[in-house]
């Protein structure tokens, strides 16, 4: 609740690095709760204990850091669709080669199709510790298995129906990030007040 209210606070301000460091305070909570969503039986593999990457050093992070770079890839070809530079963003910093507002539409969609998939793929045990290699750097990373299964799963997850909170019409969830940029470029060409973001229901 303070973390809301913080950002109320800061929502006329303008103060972009405070912005980010709420962001970042909401993270580490969401992310301390998220072992709490692991089946107890299979915390002896996927032990989720910090976010990490480059390069993930366990199984949960090594899939988490696969499906962002997927979801990742999605926001950046719906924005290049609509006409945007996916590496002029808002709240991530602009850097060469970085795609700062394709990184900023992601959050829309982290944790609903992201987390939820990883989520859902090692509590049913879709995902097993036969899907990752252990390196001796201590990375550990989707074997060429468990990109299949992934890849597979992900795209079947795209095909889901959802109905969108702004259209409210049935769409499938693969289609929400070109909905979203659309959305996004007709704010920033004058079309319409203000962009309202993807919360899901």
């Amino acid at each position: 609740a303070s973390l809301a209210v913080n950002l109320r606070n800061l929502e006329h301000a303008g103060q972009l690095d405070s912005i980010r460091g709420l962001e970042g305070d909401a993270a580490r909570v969401y992310f301390g709760c998220f072992n709490d969503m692991l089946r107890p039986s299979l915390t002896d593999v996927f032990q989720f204990r910090t976010r990490n990457r480059r390069p993930p050093k366990d199984p949960v992070n090594a899939l988490l850091s696969f499906l962002y770079a997927l979801l990742l890839t999605d926001c950046r070809s719906a924005l290049e669709t609509v006409g945007l530079d996916s590496q002029l963003g808002f709240l991530h910093a602009v850097r060469p080669g970085r795609h700062a507002l394709a990184l900023d539409l992601l959050e829309e969609f982290r944790a609903v199709f992201g987390d939820r998939l990883a989520l859902t793929l090692i509590n049913r045990g879709q995902i097993t510790a036969k899907d990752f290699d252990y390196n001796p750097g201590g990375s550990v990373l989707l074997n060429d298995k468990g990109r299949k299964k992934l890849l597979i799963a992900y795209q079947e997850r795209k095909k889901h129906e959802i109905t969108h909170p702004v259209l409210e019409q049935k769409v499938e969830i693969g289609l929400i990030p070109i909905l979203q940029a659309r959305f996004l470029a007709r704010h920033l060409r004058g079309d319409t007040d203000a962009y309202i973001p993807y919360l899901h229901k």
